[in-house]
């Protein structure tokens, strides 16, 4: 039986507000303070001093300007290239204190003090006598390896800290002192890299985020409430932690109800005895016929109630959750039954204003919503936990999170104090946001090293504690005979390779020619749990200038006025917007490529970029398209984006990137439905289109049902090119008709060049001849043999994550041109690189060009922020009385089999055989020999160099 009482509800809730605010004190506001960067405040007796300075809490030290003021300058060298730098920096002990004055209708009754979120450790004295520790429910692995003793500090770096005053505080005006220390207290990341402590993203603030408030306790006190869902049999396991403080066991009555919206379930009486001190009551709840689901589609939430009573004595506890059940059965991942596809990004702690988390529902809601505007599902929060209000965003918003402990560790499992802390820290995450139905997946920490056996067991242990969501032992891992595949106890597997090969592009991109057929099906095979893409992209962008004026909290970009000044200093400034579009574009075809082929793998059960937005720690690792502060960096729109990103995608295979018109065009079409919900009689329609809209082929697919949780294959097409007389890009799209998904790509087709007619000039690979032609007042094409010039490897991925992090690599960022130059009128191309790029630039140096005059660049090259050198691929000069297109990119050695080579020097012969073509800087032999040198040898890098 339910009922629809919002009237009721609105009294009862106020009335419930109203009691509260009688028995809590708000300890927010004003605070003296001291700083004890020697540590001798406890010995010294700091506790009973007064404090001549003052700050606000909620608040940290950063916010304000206590502690070291920054003394850096900008300049491209470590530290200021790391990470964004802080205006004032304090690592150490602070002291923080304040009045209070306990009204009679708290005094002498048990009190709970509560500091949301604090770095690291905390201690409490009241009136001069140090506070206990509140206590915490610890599971029995956690007690065997602590050992049975009360401690006063507190020490979690995600839950809220709190103490207990069992005998309460008389009437009148009392002292609380506060001191927190934000030193790194266990060895829970390599290099501080760990996101819940690090100056790379967040900051080692000190001081207190959220919630601060003294509560006093009544006889019956219910500490938590644990909700698990039981989604087949339409009810709720209820978990109750109550503590009663009266002289001897008493019966009692607890009410349970929950309320959906505006709609109430009908109450639950259950007649149980407390005992004196702390116990659980278990036992189930009904959750009726028609109860509702949650999931990405339908965040449908509930309001869970339980007042507990004796007489007159009332306790009421209230917490939200969703019915909601994560499998990973058969090698998917699932919810409620449905097979789900995580699209999801890496949330990493970056909030570069404040250098600490939002406490805020509004502080979150700009991030969950720009990752639902482009198509996400997702958040992996890498090694942290979000607080409370993160946790209800992803709730209403139907996203799925993965939280992590705080560890990014490389001697996990061989400290006990650290193994003992990691523990704890799990349950209190579990405690303080377990019922939360957005926390569906949980790892220990990100990329673990060497103990194994530890990690296995750790996982045991959280299974065994708490089976709402799926765990992992590690976000991938680098461990020698770990990582190519799952541990025993993984529920779900996070890699960037198996033991059969990558599952993300890095290892794909820059070593197989383009190709759009393929998958990751051959290195999943055998996989018999959810496995999910490890931090795919980290293709990095080049900064964007403009975004330092947005910088006006507590941190400094000297790293961006770095690279400000050092183009300023190299007159390269101008070039600087160009260089982030150029590099930017690159990135976003990239990310397309990444997310397609994991989605056309029927094994997949999601990725995790790295990322959608920028990284600002880690030597400045600015991969996302968007920046920091999750605004657009005008790179492309969330709406083309989510035409590969989102529930529905539609998929094309195909052989290539470019095509001679004498060939066909095919490609089989698929479309992933993870939607949850079929999609009867699916209208699938596809066209062909040259670069000015023109119909080159167009069909339609049988109608047919495309059912949900599965890849859908609908069948070929095809297209004959020989329509295509000029060399241009086509634009393949196919589409849905009636819904809003469709996807689109591009393809290149050249005209078969049966000869090139090279007019008056010189074509040679060899420097002498060239020059001597030049001498001879000639035009001359010079494409020196590859081995033979000096200059970067050709690459056409760009930099990977950054080039301070990762300096063993060639460090180029892809290429940039004006589509509108001359010499590029009869080869199709955008301002930067794209697939029909490859082949080219695969097979080129990239020179460097700093040494020589400032010369004319048909195709440079971007350079990394980290040096800003001058580099082309392809330029135009005057030399002697002759006239010069040099290409770094093999036009001559190995070119009949491709076409797009082909094209590219029958471009340049055009524009050389014009009157266009008029060079109007002069260089000399000198400087053309100084791009030479036929003894070096050639340096080739591969995917895993970086590593090395």
């Amino acid at each position: 039986m339910k009922k629809t009482c919002f009237i009721a509800l609105f009294f009862l809730t106020n009335v419930l507000m109203q009691t509260l605010a009688q028995e809590k004190i708000n300890l927010s506001g004003q605070w003296s303070f001291a700083l004890d960067s020697t540590d001798v405040g406890v010995n010294e007796g700091w506790y009973a001093r007064t404090f001549d300075e003052s700050i606000t809490l909620p608040g940290t030290t950063d916010d304000a300007r206590k502690g070291v003021p920054n003394q850096l300058t900008p300049q491209l060298q470590k530290p200021q290239v790391l990470h964004l730098t802080r205006n004032y920096s304090y690592v150490g002990v602070a002291w923080y204190k304040r009045e209070i004055v306990i009204p009679s209708s708290m005094a002498g009754k048990p009190l709970m003090l509560e500091f949301e979120r604090v770095m690291w450790e905390s201690r409490l004295w009241v009136d001069g006598k140090e506070m206990t520790a509140a206590q915490e429910t610890e599971s029995s692995q956690t007690q065997e390896l602590k050992g049975s003793n009360s401690k006063k500090q507190n020490n979690s770096l995600t839950t809220p800290h709190r103490y207990e005053l069992p005998d309460g505080l008389s009437a009148g005006t009392h002292i609380l002192t506060l001191r927190i220390d934000n030193q790194k207290l266990y060895d829970i990341s390599v290099n501080n890299l760990a996101h819940a402590y690090t100056n790379d993203t967040q900051i080692m603030w000190n001081g207190v985020l959220g919630k601060m408030e003294l509560t006093a306790l009544p006889t019956i006190y219910i500490h938590n409430i644990a909700v698990y869902p039981l989604v087949a049999e339409k009810k709720i396991r209820v978990k109750a932690n109550i503590e009663y403080r009266g002289k001897k066991s008493t019966k009692v009555t607890l009410q349970t109800q929950a309320v959906h919206t505006q709609t109430f379930i009908e109450k639950l009486l259950t007649k149980t005895v407390l005992n004196i001190g702390r116990q659980t009551i278990e036992y189930d709840y009904p959750m009726g016929d028609d109860v509702k689901l949650w999931d990405e589609f339908n965040p449908e939430l509930y309001t869970l109630s339980v007042t507990c009573q004796k007489g007159k004595e009332t306790a009421t506890k209230a917490t939200s959750f969703g019915m909601r059940e994560v499998k990973g059965e058969q090698g998917f991942l699932s919810v409620n039954g449905n097979r789900v596809f995580l699209r999801g990004t890496l949330e990493c702690c970056i909030f570069p204003l404040t250098g600490t988390p939002p406490m805020t529902t509004d502080g979150w809601e700009k991030v969950f919503s720009a990752a639902k505007e482009w198509g996400l599902n997702h958040l992996r929060f890498h090694s942290w936990c979000p607080p409370e209000a993160a946790f209800q965003v992803a709730d209403r918003m139907g996203f799925y999170v993965q939280v992590e402990l705080p560890n990014w560790s490389l001697t996990i499992g061989q400290d006990e104090g650290t193994s003992r802390f990691l523990y704890d820290e799990f349950g209190r995450i579990v405690r303080e946001y377990g019922n939360h139905p957005s926390f569906c997946l949980m790892s220990v920490g990100n990329e673990l090293q060497p103990d194994f056996n530890f990690l296995n067991g750790m996982v045991k242990h959280m299974k065994n504690a708490d089976n709402r969501r799926l765990y992992t032992t590690t976000s991938f891992t680098f461990e020698k005979g770990h990582g190519g595949h799952p541990e025993p106890e993984d529920e779900f597997f996070i890699t960037q390779w198996t033991d059969d090969g990558w599952v993300r592009g890095q290892g794909v991109f820059d070593q197989e020619p383009p190709c759009f057929n393929k998958d990751y099906s051959a290195a999943t095979q055998g996989i018999s749990i959810p496995l999910i893409s490890h931090e795919i992209g980290q293709y990095a962008v080049y900064p964007n200038l403009k975004e330092i004026d947005k910088y006006t909290g507590v941190l400094n970009p000297l790293n961006f006025k770095a690279v400000k000044q050092d183009l300023q200093q190299k007159g390269l400034y101008d070039k600087a917007d160009l260089f982030l579009q150029a590099s930017g574009k690159l990135a976003v075809r990239l990310y397309k490529e990444e997310i397609e082929r994991a989605m056309k793998t029927p094994n997949f059960s999601g990725f995790q970029l790295l990322d959608l937005h920028d990284f600002p720690g880690q030597g400045t690792a600015l991969v996302g398209l968007l920046d920091a502060f999750w605004d657009s960096k005008g790179l492309t729109d969330a709406s083309y984006f989510r035409q590969f990103c989102a529930p529905v995608v539609p998929l094309a295979r195909f052989a290539k990137a470019t095509y001679s018109g004498n060939e066909s065009f095919a490609a089989s079409v698929e479309v992933a439905n993870y939607s949850g919900q079929d999609i009867s009689k699916g209208h699938v329609v596809w066209t062909l289109t040259d670069g000015q809209g023109h119909r080159i082929a167009e069909g339609k697919l049988t109608d047919t049902t495309l059912y949900k949780g599965r890849i859908n294959q609908l069948g070929q097409i095809t297209a004959d090119l020989k329509a295509v007389k000029q060399a241009d890009r086509l634009t393949l799209d196919i589409r849905i008709e009636g819904t809003q998904w469709r996807n689109n790509w591009s393809v290149w087709v050249y005209p078969v060049l049966e000869s090139i007619d090279q007019g008056n000039v010189m074509i040679t690979q060899d420097v002498a001849e060239a020059l001597t032609a030049l001498k001879q007042g000639r035009k001359v094409l010079l494409s020196p043999r590859i081995d033979h010039l000096k200059g970067l490897e050709g690459k056409f991925l760009p930099v990977f994550w950054s080039p301070v992090h990762f300096p063993k690599q060639a460090g180029t960022m892809g290429l940039l041109c004006n589509p509108q130059h001359a010499a590029l009128r009869h080869f199709p191309t955008d301002m930067h690189s794209d697939w029909q790029w490859w082949h080219l630039v695969k097979r080129s140096k990239v020179l460097v060009v700093d040494s020589i005059p400032v010369i004319q660049p048909i195709v440079e090259a971007v350079d990394n922020f980290a040096n800003n050198r001058r580099l082309v691929s392809i330029f135009e000069a005057r030399c002697g009385e002759g006239r010069l297109v040099f290409s770094a990119m093999d036009l001559l050695s190995a070119c009949s089999d491709k076409p797009e080579i082909q094209q590219m020097r029958y471009s340049l012969l055009q524009y050389m055989n014009s009157k266009d073509f008029a060079p109007t800087v002069q260089i000399g032999e000198a400087d053309i020999l100084s791009l030479i040198d036929e003894q070096q040898t050639e340096v080739k890098t591969d995917a895993t160099s970086i590593y090395k």
